[in-house]
């Protein structure tokens, strides 16, 4: 005499293997409390667990053809996918380190500048800044605005009210200038 809850899985699996959704669905909902249960008795973590079984679920979609009703229950089967995926990501897990060494971090380099690198920043900024000053305010204005804030060409010439063939030849002009004050 056979169980009619192994006969409803057999049939929902066939039913998988045919491509059928609302099997699944079915399917998830009859059996995903027990794998996500054999998960978390491996894994012991709910957040992995809960990944692995996402996983049991692709492997039976796409395994369900190759599932052959042999009299055994079909949760053996499901139990059995689930129990070697949960093992196959505890082994992964273990294969990887916890954390990083911590002789490593006293080898990594710091992305911050050193103390010279900023020393040469700062002087190249009270440069800038020094010829900066040296401009005609607007002309000034006009580079500090589209070569250190981002603006464009055309917000510079809507700002000043000046067509934007002038803003182009402002900027040009005092690039030159800012070239020759910072070559001195």
């Amino acid at each position: 005499m056979t169980d009619p809850r192994h006969t409803q899985l057999e049939k929902l699996i066939s039913r998988i293997a045919l491509g059928d959704r609302d099997a699944f669905d079915a399917l998830y909902d009859a059996t995903s409390a027990k794998l996500h249960a054999v998960c978390m008795s491996v894994l012991r973590d709910r957040p992995e667990a809960e990944e692995t079984l996402q996983e049991v679920y692709i492997r039976i979609w796409q395994g369900a053809g190759r599932y052959a009703a042999n009299g055994l229950s079909p949760m053996t089967w499901l139990i059995t996918i689930a129990r070697n995926r949960a093992i196959d990501r505890l082994r992964a897990r273990a294969a990887r380190p916890a954390t990083a060494p911590e002789d490593a971090a006293l080898d990594m380099a710091c992305p911050a500048p050193g103390p010279e690198s900023e020393t040469i920043l700062a002087q190249q900024r009270r440069m800038l800044d020094e010829c900066l000053n040296r401009l005609a305010e607007p002309q000034a204005i006009a580079v500090r605005a589209v070569y250190l804030e981002g603006a464009s060409y055309a917000d510079l010439a809507e700002s000043a009210g000046i067509p934007i063939n002038t803003a182009r030849s402002w900027l040009r002009r005092s690039l030159l200038r800012l070239k020759d004050c910072v070559s001195q």
